[in-house]
């Protein structure tokens, strides 16, 4: 039997849906996991897609991670200013053998001082502010520095995974399970990332929602 390992996500209002479940599919399918999703009480999590979640644990009651992901969302800049949520990450990451994010995820690692010297990513409409929190942005899908792992913006979710899991059960263990999932991405448009999308395409989204986001995520920071 492979040896037992517990995963923990934290989770918070105004959550990606995707940061948390696209990862958690995968991890949940490697050997010997245990996967909890912690928050203040055990209330339903508004989530972005007009859903909710529902936390296994609370924070005082949660076990201790072996590996602990926090996801993001536009909920990150209020839960900057959680401070149960704070001490929560500052704890599981002590004990953690990894410490993970997904998206915007980052900005919470580094408030509780995770990210202080690293090497990291996020969102793409972010990553000008990773300094704000020690961080040196990496431009990578996904960047491993030490025990820390950051991934970029809401489907790299499911590649952190894959990549957690093959550092954890080895490449043969990861492999099958992107098959069973069928991890086979054929996008219709090459243009998930400003590096290859049209530049009309991004600067349009940048003015509709990440520049006014991002600065709101600046503020949040800094406060």
């Amino acid at each position: 039997m492979p040896e037992p390992i517990q995963i923990v996500f934290l989770l918070f209002p105004g959550i990606t849906q995707l940061d948390f479940t696209a990862p958690a599919q995968a991890l949940s399918r490697m050997p010997g996991a245990h996967l909890a999703g912690a928050a203040a009480n055990l209330d339903p999590i508004a989530t972005d897609s007009g859903f909710s979640i529902v936390p296994t644990h609370d924070f005082a009651t949660c076990p201790q991670a072996d590996v602990l992901c926090v996801p993001g969302g536009h909920g990150v800049a209020d839960a900057l200013a959680d401070a149960a949520a704070i001490d929560f990450i500052k704890r599981q990451a002590a004990g953690a053998q990894w410490v993970t994010s997904v998206c915007t995820g980052a900005f919470l690692l580094g408030r509780a001082g995770l990210l202080a010297g690293k090497r990291a990513t996020t969102h793409w409409g972010y990553t000008h502010l990773l300094p704000l929190v020690g961080a040196t942005y990496a431009h990578a899908r996904i960047v491993e520095d030490g025990n820390v792992v950051t991934s970029g913006g809401v489907t790299s979710g499911l590649d952190f995974a894959l990549t957690l899991i093959a550092r954890i059960r080895g490449d043969a263990v990861a492999q099958a399970i992107q098959l069973a999932i069928e991890y086979d991405p054929a996008p219709p448009f090459a243009g998930g990332h400003p590096d290859r999308a049209p530049a009309a395409v991004t600067a349009g989204l940048k003015a509709r929602v990440y520049d006014a986001a991002a600065a709101r995520m600046e503020k949040a920071l800094a406060g």
